[in-house]
């Protein structure tokens, strides 16, 4: 089992604010317990980092990046670096899927990556990822 988590799920999983805080975090360790492997990008937690640290005080900022830093380095998260031939592939999607111009770059980086590892579930509410018709998805 391999989940992929968005900038939306970290910003769930760490802030009790989110609407959906309650729902992503059991999931989450739901998953965690069958030992379902979880994948990120270095992309996503530019992103994630910068809005925790925008939305939560201080300190609970610096856990939460404290806590993906363990995360890693225990091996129950996988972080997925965006090298110069994902960001290819991903400027390439951004032309194909040109009539959704919504869709961010991060998002574009996080199916190719998605789509390289065979990964279909994303914690996420970004309907971005089932509108391009690849068949991913959405959880919770």
């Amino acid at each position: 089992m391999k989940l992929f988590i968005d900038t939306w799920g970290w910003l769930s999983l760490r802030d009790r604010r989110e609407m959906r805080h309650e729902e992503a975090k059991n999931f989450y360790y739901s998953f965690r317990r069958q030992s379902g492997k979880v994948f990120t990008t270095d992309y996503v937690l530019d992103e994630t980092f910068t809005l925790i640290f925008k939305r939560l005080p201080l300190l609970q900022a610096h856990e939460s990046l404290v806590m993906l830093d363990e995360a890693i380095k225990e091996g129950y998260l996988w972080l997925e670096w965006i090298t110069p031939e994902r960001f290819e592939q991903a400027k390439r999607l951004r032309i194909k899927f040109q009539d959704k111009p919504r869709i961010s770059f991060t998002d574009l980086t996080s199916i190719v990556v998605m789509n390289e590892l065979g990964i279909t579930d994303i914690l996420t509410e970004d309907a971005h990822f089932t509108q391009v018709g690849i068949g991913v998805r959405i959880i919770p």
